[in-house]
């Protein structure tokens, strides 16, 4: 792994179709440690998340996006992978007629015999019997998680950003999954854990709140999960909610 995979978001405010989803937000993901990102529905936690990424529609923002102290501004999707940056969605893609070790290898750092089954055996999936199958609807949603996380490991990236990493699977590839998050920590690589999940929140040194699309409270872990406990920390944008609310 190249690189350091200093990741900071300075005052971005973002909005789509005239409505703001990002409301200055500022953080700072480090290398080497796993941070979670936590929220209710609708706060913009994938909204960040893509505009990390710079996916389409999601390119035009106000603040900065900062990578090793390098802007992102302007730098295309294609370029921020290059950079060492990946996004692993909550439903993992499927690739009809692509097989297993073509996917892999595609984005690997090391193009080598070895890196597929490698990749295969962390995330607990024997070779012998995935390398060659179809990235397709004959494989369960936990082994195409299982598999993205598999291409994620060759790829050897500077940052990873994982949206709901337990969505719709079952206890031992969520262990599996967990093991490749210690992994990419081992390897240097920066953790971001877009959850809702306390037990996902627990393989994190560090969290943000986000809500209404502003970072509203950061610190340890054990203080951030009272949002899991209460469903949400006192903070200003509930109370002023509350207040309209009771004026209407």
């Amino acid at each position: 792994m190249d690189g350091l995979g200093d990741l900071e978001i300075r005052d971005l405010a973002l909005s789509a179709g005239g409505k703001p989803i990002l409301r200055g937000v500022s953080a700072r993901f480090q290398p080497g440690r796993v941070h979670a990102l936590v929220g209710p529905n609708g706060a913009g936690k994938s909204t960040l998340a893509s505009a990390i990424m710079g996916l389409a529609g999601y390119e035009r923002w106000e603040g900065d996006i900062v990578l090793d102290g390098a802007s992102l501004r302007g730098v295309p999707v294609d370029e921020r992978a290059r950079r060492g940056i990946t996004l692993a969605w909550q439903e993992p893609a499927r690739y009809e007629g692509l097989l297993v070790r073509d996917f892999i290898l595609a984005g690997a750092r090391v193009k080598l015999p070895g890196t597929v089954r490698e990749a295969l055996e962390r995330v607990g999936l024997d070779p012998a019997q995935y390398a060659r199958r179809a990235v397709d609807k004959t494989l369960s949603g936990g082994e195409r998680k299982r598999i993205e996380l598999a291409s994620i490991l060759a790829m050897e990236p500077r940052v990873v950003l994982l949206d709901e990493p337990d969505s719709g699977i079952d206890v031992e590839a969520l262990n599996r999954i967990f093991e490749a998050i210690r992994t990419l920590k081992e390897l240097g690589a920066t953790v971001v854990l877009i959850t809702h999940s306390l037990t996902v929140l627990r393989q994190a040194e560090h969290a943000f709140l986000l809500c209404d699309g502003r970072i509203v409270d950061q610190g340890s872990v054990d203080a951030i999960a009272a949002y899991f406990e209460r469903s949400c920390i006192p903070c200003d944008v509930r109370d002023a909610r509350e207040v309209a609310g009771a004026a209407t």
